[in-house]
C-alpha cells in the first residue's frame, strides 16, 4: 500500500512539473521499440509505462481530470520537460514508423489536447526555429531601420558636393 501511495505521489509530481503531457497507448510495441521510442524523447521528455488506476489518482491530484476517459489498455505518457512540440514530433514520427503507438491525448498550457491537437503541435516549428526566423527578422529590420537613417544623410551629401561643385563651376 506504501508503494502505491509513493508511485502516486512521483507520478503527481510528474504531472505538475511537466510542461506538458502526452498520453498513448503501446499495445503490441516490443521491449527494443519502447526503448528506442525513450531514447528518442529522452533530450525533452520522459516516457514511463503507467498504471492507469495510480495515473488517473495522480492526474487528479494535479488537477488534471480530461485523462479519465482514456485511461484503458497498456499506457505509457510521456512527460515532457523540454520543448512539448519537440516531443510531439518525437511521438508523432515514431507513430509513423511503428502504428501500433496510438497517440490517444495530452495535456499542454492547462488544457487537455485531442490526439488531432497533439499531431497539430507536432506540425509547429520548434521553439529554435521560430527563435531564429524572429532574430532574422529583427535582423532585417534593423538593416532597413539603418539604411533610412543613412540614405537621408548620404542624400544631404550628395547634395552638398552637388551644389559645391556647381559653385565652384559658376566661379
Amino acid at each position: 500500500m506504501a508503494n502505491k501511495e509513493a508511485s502516486v505521489a512521483e507520478l503527481t509530481e510528474s504531472f505538475r512539473s511537466s510542461t506538458a503531457v502526452l498520453l498513448t497507448e503501446y499495445r503490441g510495441l516490443s521491449v527494443a521499440q519502447l526503448k528506442q521510442l525513450r531514447k528518442n524523447l529522452s533530450e525533452n521528455a520522459t516516457y514511463a509505462v503507467v498504471k492507469n488506476t495510480l495515473t488517473k489518482i495522480a492526474a487528479n491530484a494535479a488537477g488534471i481530470s480530461s485523462f479519465d476517459e482514456e485511461l484503458v489498455g497498456p499506457s505509457a505518457i510521456a512527460f515532457v520537460h523540454g520543448d512539448p512540440v519537440t516531443a510531439a514530433k518525437g511521438l508523432r514520427d515514431f507513430a509513423k514508423a511503428n502504428p501500433l503507438l496510438v497517440i490517444k491525448g495530452g495535456y499542454f498550457d492547462g488544457n487537455p489536447l485531442s490526439p488531432a491537437e497533439v499531431i497539430k503541435l507536432a506540425d509547429l516549428e520548434s521553439r529554435e526555429v521560430l527563435l531564429a526566423k524572429l532574430a532574422g527578422a529583427f535582423k532585417a529590420s534593423l538593416f532597413g531601420a539603418a539604411y533610412m537613417f543613412n540614405a537621408p544623410l548620404a542624400q544631404a551629401v550628395r547634395t552638398v558636393d552637388a551644389l559645391r561643385a556647381k559653385q565652384e563651376s559658376a566661379q
